[in-house]
């Protein structure tokens, strides 16, 4: 896709959009450990602004925890899709948790644990409906990890899934994720009959570029790669300036921020 072709498929201000953001490598610059990354207050403000320019139709799409997300992203709760889509708070402040079923979550746990236990630089992150190794510290055991990993989701027979991801595999339960957290989003208020817009850049947001893309509206994949999205950023800093000039074109903003009611 050429630089034109991004350009032109970008959403411009004016329309109803819903906005959806993944977070690590998105919004945020990847870091060694989950723990790592740091979250500015213009970002925060950033996000903020749009949430109350687009009515409320801003959610978080992330492999994180919804408390995770929170403190990185203080102030009032914003909707989001934890652990890739196992978990979502909803605009209204319910809260949606799919449980592993038939799944022995504390064996599975011991099991990875063991699996990668004398084996420096990997990160074991048990974020309660899925468990994450992390080996970006260690990027040749990407392949014992993946084996480890790979032959526990066979045992269990169809109801785990393997998910990859940047210096990152991950044990989740079948079924959910980003894609159908996105769906869920757009079925409910104040997300519904708006065009959704999904900025990723990462192999567990492909997921949800397919959902945008059914659904007519606007996939976006930041940095380089093979993906399904019609629109591309470069990376974090992009993101922030498109995030930007959009919000400075936009008519829905005025000078209280809210978005003007259509009569």
């Amino acid at each position: 896709m050429s630089g034109q072709e991004t350009a032109a498929a970008l959403p411009t201000a004016g329309e109803r959009w819903a906005f959806f953001f993944d977070i690590d490598g998105t919004l945020l610059e990847l870091a060694e450990t989950p723990s790592g990354v740091r979250v500015d207050g213009e970002l925060v403000a950033l996000i903020r602004r749009l949430h109350d320019c687009a009515g409320g139709a801003v959610a978080l799409i992330s492999g994180r925890r919804i408390d995770d997300v929170d403190a990185l992203f203080p102030g009032p709760h914003l909707p989001i899709a934890g652990q890739h889509g196992m978990e979502r708070r909803d605009a209204g402040g319910g809260l949606h948790r799919h449980a592993p079923k038939n799944i022995d979550w504390p064996r599975l746990r011991a099991d990875v644990d063991a699996a990668m236990a004398g084996k420096p630089g990997l990160l074991v992150e048990d974020k309660g409906l899925t468990l994450a190794v992390h080996y970006r510290r260690a990027p040749k055991l990407r392949r014992h990890v993946g084996k480890a990993l790979g032959e526990l989701v066979a045992e269990a027979g169809g109801s785990l899934r393997l998910q990859p991801g940047k210096c990152v595999l991950e044990v989740k339960p079948a079924g959910r994720d980003k894609g159908t957290a996105i769906a869920e989003f757009m079925a409910e208020a104040p997300f519904r009959d708006r065009l959704p817009v999904f900025i990723g850049d990462d192999v567990t947001d492909e997921y949800g570029f397919g959902v945008v893309n059914a659904m007519g509206g606007c996939s976006i994949k930041v940095g380089a790669g093979r993906t399904a999205a019609r629109a591309r950023l470069d990376g974090v800093a992009a993101v922030r300036a498109w995030l930007e000039a959009l919000l400075a074109r936009s008519p829905a903003c005025n000078g209280t921020g809210k978005e003007e009611e259509r009569r």
